[in-house]
C-alpha cells in the first residue's frame, strides 16, 4: 500500500498549534484540536488601493504588481495614466491623446493604447509607453472604440469594436506599423480580450444582441471556443488562451460582477468581484489578475488571486471618539497608545488626550491652551511645541504621560509647524516662518538645515531621518532629512494642504487634507515613491496622526464643524488557507 510519505516525501507532523506556513497539500496533525490539516488553495477578489483618478471606459496592461491604467472617462475624456505596484497607483505619463472606450496590451514599461473615442470622434491613433512617457506609433487602419486588446507592444493584436455598427476587423501590430489579420467570425463591439498576438482570445461583446461567444485567434484564423456561462458585454479579460479570465461586464439587466475561468476549451465560474461594474480596465494572469476602475464611474481596484494564502486588505476602521472635538492639533504616539495635544475649537483648547487602541481618556492639560502646535514623540513621553495663542508663540512642553512641564522654547515662534522624533530628539520644521527647521535636544532647539519649500506641511519620521510632505503651492512637494540637509523626495499623487501623516521615512503615510475640497486620500510612501491606498471613511483637514504606515491612527480635524472621530489604518496582512479533513 502507498504511504503518504512516498506519495508527498514528507512524514504527517504533529504540531500544537497550526504553523503559520506550510507547503500547499502537506497534511498535519494539530494535537490540541485532535484533527489533520491540511494548505489549500482558494480563489478570491480581495480590495486594493484605488485609482487616483475614478473613472470607467479605460483601458490597462501589464501584471498584478505592475500594472498600467490609462484614458477612460471621468465622465470627460481622460488622458491619465497610473502604475500599480502591487500596493497602490502613482501617476505616469499622460497619453498624448486623452480618450475613452480604447484598447491597450503590453507591459507597464512597454505598454500600448490604440482606438477609442478622441475629440472630434472615433480615432485610430495608436501610443508607445516607456514606464514614463508615451509617443506616437503607428495609426490604425480602422478608427474605432469599444474594441479589444491583446499581445506585447511590438505584437499587438486588435479586434472587435464599434465603427458605425459592430465589426469584426482584426489588426496585428508589429511595433510601428498595423496590418489586416484573419475577422472576428461574429462581429461585436464591446468585446473582451486577452492572450497574445498568435493566440488571441476574445470573448462576450454585444453583436447584434449580447453575446456568450468565445474564439480562439491562432495568428490568422479565429474558431470557435467554449461559450461564456453569463452572456455580457463591455467585461474585462486577463490571462492567455489557454488559461484565461473574463470578469464584470453588463448583462441584459444590470451590471454583473461575475468570474469565468477558461481552460482552453470551456469556461467555468469562479469567485465574483465584490463590485458590479462594466467598462472596467484589466489586466495579470488567470491566478493573479487585476481589475479597476469602471461604470458607474468608480476608482475601486480588486485583485483576483489563486493561492494557499487569504489576504485581508488594508484598510481604515472607525476608532473611539475623542472627547472634545477639535482641529489644528498636536499629535504623537502609535495607534494603540496616541496622544492628542491641544488644538482649536471656537477657543483655543489645553486638553491632551491618550488613545488606549480603543478609547480616549483626559490625559494632564497643557500650560499654555493653543492650537496649531507641533507635536512628537510618545503617550508618555510626549513633546508640544510652538502654536497659536493670540499670535505665534515659542514654548515647549513637555509630557511625562500625567503632567506637561515647561521646557526651552523655540528659536523661532510659529505656528502651523510640524513635528517628528522622539521628547530627546525632536524636529521641528515648517509652518508661518516658512523654512526654518530646529532640532531638540531633551532641553534646548538648535537651527537644523532649511526645508527647500517654506509651507505648512505634514510629516513623519526620526530627528536623522524625517519626512515633510504635502502643503504649500502646489502641495505635493515631499522633502527627506538625514540630519542636517532637506533633499527632495518623490512628489504626492494628490497635491493637498492641511493633511496629516505617520509612519518613518521609509514607510510614510499621508491622509486627508483639502485638494482643494476636503479630502479622504490616502497615500503610502516607501522611501521613493508615493502610491494610493485605501481612503479614509471622513474626508477632513486640520487632523492629528499617529502610529505607523501600518498601523496608523487619524483623529479630529474639520469636517463642515469640528471632528471628534478617530479613524484607525491597518496595513494588508496574509494568512494560511489552513482546512480542517474531514471525513464523511
Amino acid at each position: 500500500m502507498t504511504t503518504y510519505k512516498e506519495i508527498f516525501g514528507k512524514y504527517v507532523k504533529n504540531y500544537s498549534s497550526d504553523p503559520s506556513s506550510d507547503a500547499e497539500g502537506q497534511v498535519w496533525y494539530n494535537t490540541t484540536s485532535g484533527t489533520f490539516k491540511s494548505v489549500v488553495a482558494s480563489a478570491a477578489w480581495s480590495s486594493g488601493s484605488p485609482l487616483i483618478t475614478a473613472r470607467g471606459s479605460l483601458a490597462g496592461a501589464g501584471t498584478q504588481t505592475a500594472g498600467l491604467a490609462f484614458g477612460g472617462s471621468t465622465p470627460s475624456r481622460s488622458a491619465a495614466t497610473e502604475e500599480y505596484s502591487g500596493s497602490g497607483w502613482s501617476n505616469g505619463g499622460n497619453l498624448g491623446t486623452a480618450r475613452y472606450s480604447l484598447a491597450g496590451a503590453g507591459t507597464q514599461t512597454a505598454g500600448l493604447a490604440f482606438g477609442g473615442n478622441a475629440a472630434p470622434g472615433n480615432t485610430n491613433a495608436t501610443e508607445e509607453y516607456d514606464g514614463s512617457a508615451w509617443t506616437a506609433g503607428g495609426n490604425m487602419a480602422t478608427a474605432r472604440l469599444v474594441l479589444a486588446g491583446a499581445g506585447i507592444q511590438t505584437a499587438g493584436l486588435a479586434f472587435g469594436g464599434y465603427i458605425t455598427a459592430a465589426t469584426n476587423v482584426t489588426e496585428e501590430y508589429d511595433g510601428s506599423a498595423w496590418t489586416a489579420g484573419g475577422n472576428l467570425g461574429t462581429a461585436r463591439q464591446e468585446i473582451g480580450g486577452a492572450g497574445i498576438q498568435t493566440a488571441g482570445l476574445g470573448f462576450g461583446g454585444y453583436g447584434p444582441s449580447i453575446s456568450n461567444l468565445t474564439e480562439e485567434y491562432d495568428g490568422s484564423t479565429w474558431t470557435a471556443g467554449g461559450n461564456l456561462n453569463t452572456s455580457r458585454k463591455k467585461l474585462a479579460g486577463s490571462g492567455i488562451q489557454t488559461s484565461g479570465l473574463a470578469f464584470g461586464g453588463e448583462t441584459a439587466t444590470a451590471n454583473t460582477a461575475v468570474t469565468e475561468q477558461y481552460d482552453g476549451t470551456s469556461w467555468t465560474n469562479t469567485t465574483s468581484m465584490a463590485t458590479a461594474r462594466n467598462q472596467l480596465g484589466g489586466c495579470g494572469i488567470q491566478t493573479a489578475s487585476l481589475g479597476f476602475g469602471g461604470n458607474p464611474v468608480t476608482a475601486i481596484t480588486e485583485e483576483y488571486n489563486v493561492a494557499s494564502t487569504i489576504i485581508t486588505a488594508a484598510a481604515w476602521a472607525s476608532g473611539g471618539n475623542m472627547g472634545t472635538a477639535r482641529q489644528n492639533l498636536g499629535n504623537a504616539g502609535t495607534q494603540t497608545a496616541g496622544l492628542a495635544i491641544g488644538g482649536g475649537t471656537t477657543v483655543n483648547v489645553a486638553n491632551t488626550e491618550e488613545y488606549d487602541g480603543a478609547a480616549w481618556a483626559g490625559g494632564g492639560s497643557l500650560g499654555t491652551a493653543r492650537s496649531a502646535l507641533g507635536g512628537c514623540g510618545t503617550q508618555t513621553a510626549g513633546l508640544g511645541f510652538g502654536g497659536y495663542v493670540a499670535g505665534a508663540v515659542a514654548n515647549t512642553e513637555e509630557y511625562d504621560g500625567s503632567t506637561w512641564s515647561p521646557s526651552g522654547n523655540l528659536g523661532t515662534a510659529r505656528y502651523f509647524i510640524e513635528g517628528a522624533g522622539t521628547q530627546t530628539a525632536g524636529l521641528a520644521f515648517g509652518g508661518t516662518v516658512g523654512t526654518a527647521t530646529e532640532e531638540y535636544n531633551g532641553s534646548t532647539w538648535s537651527p537644523g538645515g532649511n526645508l527647500n519649500s517654506g509651507r505648512s506641511c505634514a510629516g513623519a519620521g526620526i530627528q536623522t531621518a524625517a519626512l515633510a510632505f504635502g502643503g504649500g503651492t502646489p502641495g505635493n512637494a515631499t522633502e527627506e532629512y538625514d540630519g542636517s540637509t532637506w533633499t527632495v523626495g518623490g512628489n504626492l499623487n494628490t497635491a493637498r494642504g492641511g493633511l496629516s501623516g505617520a509612519g518613518i521615512q521609509t514607510a510614510a503615510l499621508a491622509f486627508a487634507g483639502t485638494v482643494p475640497a476636503l479630502s479622504t486620500v490616502t497615500e503610502l510612501y516607501d522611501g521613493t515613491s508615493w502610491v494610493s491606498a485605501p481612503n479614509m471613511s471622513t474626508a477632513r483637514r486640520s487632523l492629528g496622526g499617529a502610529g505607523t504606515a501600518t498601523a496608523g491612527l487619524g483623529f479630529g480635524g474639520y469636517t463642515t464643524t469640528f471632528s471628534a472621530s478617530t479613524e484607525e489604518f491597518n496595513g494588508e496582512t496574509t494568512a494560511t488557507n489552513t482546512k480542517t479533513i474531514t471525513t464523511s
